[in-house]
């Protein structure tokens, strides 16, 4: 993948103990705390997503421009881009001026992007859930914790959890 040396690239991504992301086209838990994160740190940027993800959201969020990777010609709303890889993608949110791109699955557009990009916002879901969807392997060492806060299972969060933000370490 090319060099996009003005724009951030950062994968925001739950991941429960397993290495669950999905399961049924879907995320299997309830996380109010998650969304309220997704929500303040993606609103104003650009999300970069795999068709099936953006069927599983159902709709543009409103604060985000949506760009929806596939090879086909889904049938999109009128307010979100297509583009037909990973890098036409981030091509398009780099030309518009993006300072920070935000890569919000599936496992495919993950794997695309992992070796590339600069940040991770991990929910990390503390559940031995099951699914059909995995994070790619990653090698944890080649990244640095920036920060970490714990959330304990409540009314609106029906799992524990811990958001870490990971920087890549310099090589």
């Amino acid at each position: 993948m090319g060099e996009f040396p003005d724009m951030k690239i950062s994968i925001i991504v739950a991941i429960a103990d397993t290495g669950v992301i999905g399961s049924n086209n879907e995320l299997p838990w309830r996380l109010s705390s998650d969304l309220k994160r997704f929500k303040k740190l993606t609103m104003g940027h650009h999300l970069l997503l795999g068709r099936k993800t953006f069927e599983s959201i159902g709709r543009p969020l409103p604060g985000r421009e949506m760009i929806v990777v596939s090879r086909g010609t889904p049938k999109l709303p009128d307010a979100v881009h297509l583009a037909p890889s990973v890098v036409s993608g981030i091509e398009q949110a780099q030309l518009v001026g993006e300072e920070e791109l935000f890569i919000a699955g599936g496992a495919s557009i993950y794997a695309a992007t992992l070796t590339s990009c600069h940040r991770i916002y991990l929910t990390q879901v503390h559940s031995d859930i099951r699914g059909d969807v995995l994070f790619p392997k990653t090698d944890w060492s080649a990244w640095a914790e920036v920060s970490r806060e714990e959330i304990a299972a409540d009314d609106h969060d029906e799992h524990p959890s811990t958001f870490i933000v990971y920087d890549r370490r310099a090589s």
